[in-house]
């Protein structure tokens, strides 16, 4: 088949293979008419040996054949002529002339690589599940089913049932095309209408740890520490943003141009961070950081090579201790994920309070009461922030606190608690070393609007932090905790620390893999001697640098 175009008097001629060329503005197009006026994806148009078939994508202005608007799915031969926007062409067995429209402002741009290798099968696909998706949206009308009180699970097994009923019907009239799963449509169909739509996949893959959308046809995973682009793609922006409303709106957060970013959270505790238009020039962008389906134990870290088995009994016997704990670290190290860790080993008699900008951590204790800050309002009132909610907590007998991050003036509240017989204290801080946690608590310290004077602020710091856990990722994609350090006190104006573990970096192996091995440094805790006071009996040979051994504590 060939295909004939006339834009501005300029007419060009190109043989098209067997497949489906979506036409429009976008940049993936396959045939591309770059002007406002033309949809990001305008049209399709499926070549099958001699016959053509063109379908509108729901354009905006859209699609023409011989003067008259398209509906549904048209049949071509060589006397017809298709109009988008300005722009005219025509498919047939040898080329044609084609009247030039009056008025045209376009330049059409085919993409020769895509028209000679496209992907019919992915481009079908689409096309049907765009078409049962749309009978769906005819025969459900969801806002009087909400309306009526219908809730969140009868919708769903409504929907079910309504798509279930729509592909029967297809199979039974013999037009569902070759190649395409009735199963696999049915899901499609229903993730697209109720869920995230393609991110449902990916959600349930274990192997994906984050999840970027970058637009609607560019979606990144990371997979061991590696960033890679899936084959997942969006319809259109308007597909996005649906997945965003979906995601926002039942915990009552709102995004649009005068609220363009939002923070969130998915039900299984994933963080959701996501950013439309005007702010983001690459179309609606989803971040998401998956939560682990099951809660990781100290063993999981030790297969990982996060730590060690005497690293970890020694985090244990802090947190037994209710030593006031940071985890530090920079973005997507695992800080939450090694607070989590460390929170469960807090015991079931005592009673937790967590403060969080987005509920993410999942605590396993009996009395747990889990606080999460409120951003403003559409007027721009109503916000409770971390700060707000850290001194409320204060007020409801926590036996512990644990702040998901301080990032701003809660820090200072939280070294107060921690000063004021709320041991036992965690929290995470963003930092790029332990000797950073005391200049970046210093900073946040001072956003509080307190004119503390520097000397003051570190005696704070110095008598109410205890631990400070570094974890980094590093350059391959691996999770460590590469120094775990103890605060000891206060000389002259300086903080004074050491480190009681540290990851050495001796190597890269194979495939950029960092060699390297956990080891004591040989300093012992100030509070070793106070452990038998405390019911807690620890061999020294955990510090000992020379001793391969694993140490475990044993309780009185």
């Amino acid at each position: 088949m060939l295909l004939t175009t006339l834009v501005e008097g300029r007419r060009e001629t190109r043989e098209l293979a067997d497949g489906n060329y979506i036409i429009g503005r976008g940049e993936n197009c396959h045939i591309r008419f770059d002007f406002p006026d033309v949809s990001e994806r305008h049209a399709i148009l499926s070549v099958r040996g001699d016959k053509v078939a063109i379908e509108d994508l729901h354009s905006a202005n859209g699609t023409y054949v011989n003067g008259e608007p398209l509906e549904g799915r048209f049949m071509l031969d060589g006397g017809h002529i298709v109009q988008i926007g300005s722009s005219m062409l025509r498919v047939s067995d040898e080329a044609d002339d084609v009247q030039e429209p009056q008025h045209t402002e376009e330049k059409i741009e085919i993409d020769e690589d895509a028209v000679q290798a496209p992907d019919p099968l992915r481009e079908l696909r689409r096309s049907v599940q765009q078409q049962v998706h749309r009978e769906l949206l005819k025969r459900m009308d969801m806002k009087r089913l909400t309306l009526q009180g219908a809730n969140h699970d009868e919708l769903e097994d409504l929907a079910r049932e309504k798509i279930g009923q729509i592909i029967d019907e297809v199979v039974a009239n013999g037009r569902l095309p070759a190649g395409i799963d009735a199963i696999w449509l049915e899901d499609a169909v229903f993730n697209e209408a109720m869920r995230l739509g393609p991110l449902e996949g990916l959600l349930n893959d274990d192997s994906v740890s984050e999840i970027m959308v970058n637009g609607p046809s560019k979606v990144y995973v990371e997979r061991n520490g590696r960033l890679e682009l899936s084959d997942c793609q969006f319809t259109d922006d308007a597909s996005v943003l649906s997945v965003i409303e979906r995601i926002v709106s039942p915990l009552g957060r709102r995004i649009d141009e005068s609220q363009p970013y939002v923070d969130a959270r998915l039900p299984d505790g994933s963080r959701v961070n996501a950013i439309i238009a005007p702010l983001s020039l690459s179309g609606p962008t989803i971040t998401i950081r998956k939560f682990s389906r099951k809660a990781l134990a100290a063993d999981d870290f030790i297969r990982f090579g996060t730590w060690t088995h005497n690293m970890a009994e020694f985090m244990k016997l802090c947190v037994l201790l209710r030593k006031n704990i940071i985890v530090a670290g920079g973005t997507g190290s695992g800080k939450t994920t090694l607070l989590n860790l460390l929170s469960g080993y807090v015991p079931g008699s005592e009673r937790i309070v967590t403060v969080e900008d987005a509920a993410e951590l999942r605590l396993q204790q009996p009395h747990v009461v889990r606080l999460e800050a409120r951003p403003a309002n559409i007027e721009g009132r109503g916000a409770v922030t971390i700060r707000d909610l850290v001194r409320n907590c204060l007020r409801m007998r926590p036996d512990r606190i644990i702040v998901g991050e301080c990032r701003g003036g809660e820090a200072l509240d939280m070294l107060q608690a921690m000063n004021t017989g709320h041991d036992g204290s965690l929290t995470t801080v963003h930092a790029n070393s332990p000797r950073d946690v005391i200049s970046r608590l210093e900073t946040m310290v001072l956003m509080s609007g307190m004119e503390l004077p520097s000397r003051a602020i570190r005696e704070q710091i110095a008598s109410a932090v205890d631990i400070i856990i570094h974890e980094s990722r590093l350059s391959d994609g691996s999770r460590k905790v590469v120094a775990i350090s103890e605060v000891t006190g206060l000389e002259g104006s300086q903080i004074v620390m050491q480190d009681l573990f540290a990851f050495c970096q001796t190597g890269v192996g194979e495939g950029g893999r960092i060699i390297g091995k956990f080891a004591p440094t040989g300093a012992m805790p100030t509070f070793f001697d106070q452990l038998s006071g405390r019911g807690f009996s620890v061999s020294p040979a955990m510090f000992d640098p020379d001793s391969p051994a694993d140490v475990s504590i044993v309780r009185a």
